[in-house]
């Protein structure tokens, strides 16, 4: 599948990552060099913005100046229901189709299978976006000195700059071991901190409100749609929720049904726990309220050190795993997109080896043991209708997000593409059963939150039954590098020998050979 410009940066910084890792070792040591991207000014547009993640919930800074946007994901908000996507019956067709296409009559075999053995419904669902968080700083439209950075090695995304006499700074991280997502809010002066918050949900109906004196809340549920015009209404039925709890040190803080003001205070902490209905492919059944006061409840008595270090030791225990220096110019000390531009000048090495760690940061960003892997575009999307969704596309571009995963040393972030290739095993031995009538199991070119493994979109590219082969091959690539044989007679050699049972029953000889 071709990758449209604006979804480039995960799949690249990925693919550079597994370029430049062969024959790296594992080191402990200090990262030797900065590694952080950074911009003399605020994002334009999403694209722009600075993603931080923690495998479920990812949020994408734009460092504003009067005002700031954080629009922030979980990683199981997606539209649809559970469902088995198998076309009933369509296996009665394949022999005539077969030989269709035998005898050249490709049109005919294409508007056959697309009447008779498509993916019902034909289409899979989407990734969608959570929310935004919108904040108002009365009197910083015009500031000195601004800088905003992402720092590979700590986490963090950093935005900083001068009104008057006085520095302003905001830090934000998301906590793998917490499952928060933090900010912090200070200045050098005290009693100069003084904003409001709120959040905006893209979905109809979502409603904010007020939790407590400390919390705002956001809920909702996702709507009903339709993919195409003239198309049927399609049904949903994930709720959502976020609490948004603050912290103040000094000044005055209100929460009302739509808003956080904070007044005067000397710094500010923002404490955000997301969650969905979501369980599995088959049980949505979660309660999200009670998913966000026991993620408040378990951070209720860690200060902000405390969240940052945990949060730090977690990242830098996979991130400082390897180290990379192709050395170092003056170039390196320049803003990270006047670099970009510069490159072809071919005077500027540590670009490259930052664009490395900046795959990994990524991929350690959106992938951790429990999360949902990392889909086309990591964890962050803003858009209703993202480019392909924003599913598992896994004619290629599932597998170059996790290339770099065993060879970059972070096997632990391979874990939640294990998780997806178990439950497609599942749900594709109906379709392997449906559509071909052959043992095993089987999956095309896509799958979504809802496991769907049949043949989508349209007979010409859609029916490609090799995905859920080639998808595997990342289980014995995790056996070839940790030599885990409890792995890979457990978990990999069974789904393994099932994708092997379907080729064996489905594979045919060309009537046509002699």
């Amino acid at each position: 599948m071709r990758i449209p410009h604006r979804h480039q940066t995960l799949t690249m910084a990925l693919l550079a990552a597994v370029v430049a890792c062969h024959g790296l070792t594992p080191l402990c040591a200090a990262v030797p060099q900065p590694l952080e991207l950074w911009y003399p000014a605020p994002a334009k547009e999403w694209t722009e913005a600075l993603p931080v993640g923690n495998g479920r919930v990812g949020g994408m800074v734009f460092g504003g100046l009067a005002s700031e946007r954080i629009q922030y994901n979980e990683d199981t908000l997606w539209t649809g229901i559970p469902r088995d996507y198998a076309h009933p019956g369509a296996a009665a067709h394949l022999d005539e189709i077969r030989r269709l296409l035998f005898e050249g009559k490709q049109r005919e075999a294409e508007q056959l299978a697309m009447e008779h053995f498509m993916s019902v419904p034909l289409r899979q669902e989407r990734y969608q976006p959570f929310a935004d968080l919108l904040f108002e700083f009365p009197g910083h439209a015009e500031a000195q000195d601004y800088r905003r950075a992402l720092d590979l090695d700590g986490a963090v995304a950093t935005t900083r700059y001068r009104v008057g006499p006085a520095t302003h700074a905001r830090t934000v991280f998301a906590s793998y071991p917490d499952q928060v997502l933090v900010i912090r809010i200070e200045a050098d002066i005290p009693g100069a901190v003084s904003f409001t918050v709120t959040k905006k949900s893209p979905h109809a109906g979502a409603e904010t409100f007020r939790h407590d004196d400390q919390t705002l809340g956001l809920r909702g549920r996702v709507a009903d749609y339709t993919q195409s015009r003239g198309a049927e209404k399609r049904p949903s039925v994930l709720r959502f929720e976020s609490l948004l709890q603050v912290r103040n040190e000094g000044g005055r803080v209100r929460v009302s049904d739509h808003e956080i003001t904070v007044t005067d205070a000397d710094a500010v902490v923002l404490i955000l726990a997301a969650a969905t209905s979501y369980k599995n492919y088959h049980d949505v059944s979660a309660d999200p309220d009670a998913r966000c006061r026991t993620t408040l409840g378990a951070v209720a008595g860690k200060d902000y050190s405390a969240l940052l270090a945990a949060h730090q030791a977690d990242h830098r225990a996979l991130f400082r795993r390897v180290s990379l220096d192709l050395g170092t110019t003056a170039a390196a000390a320049k803003p990270t997109d006047m670099r970009i531009a510069e490159f072809a000048q071919g005077e500027d090495p540590q670009l490259a080896a930052l664009f490395f760690q900046y795959g990994r940061y990524l991929l350690i960003a959106s992938s951790r043991p429990g999360s949902q892997p990392a889909n086309l575009q990591g964890i962050w999307n803003e858009s209703l209708t993202p480019a392909w969704d924003s599913k598992w596309t896994v004619n290629i571009n599932t597998e170059m997000n996790y290339w770099p995963a065993e060879p970059a040393n972070l096997s632990e972030c391979h874990e939640p593409l294990f998780d997806l290739i178990a439950d497609v095993s599942r749900t594709g031995q109906s379709v392997a059963r449906e559509h071909y009538d052959c043992r095993g199991w089987v999956l095309h070119h896509n799958t979504d939150i809802w496991r769907g493994a049949a043949p989508i979109n349209h007979s010409n590219h859609g029916i490609w039954p090799t995905g859920g082969a080639w998808l595997a091959q990342h289980l014995w690539y995790h056996w070839q590098f940790t030599g885990d044989e409890e792995f890979l007679r457990t978990r990999a050699y069974p789904i393994l020998k099932s994708a092997a049972m379907f080729f064996a029953d489905y594979l045919i000889e060309d009537p046509r050979n002699d």
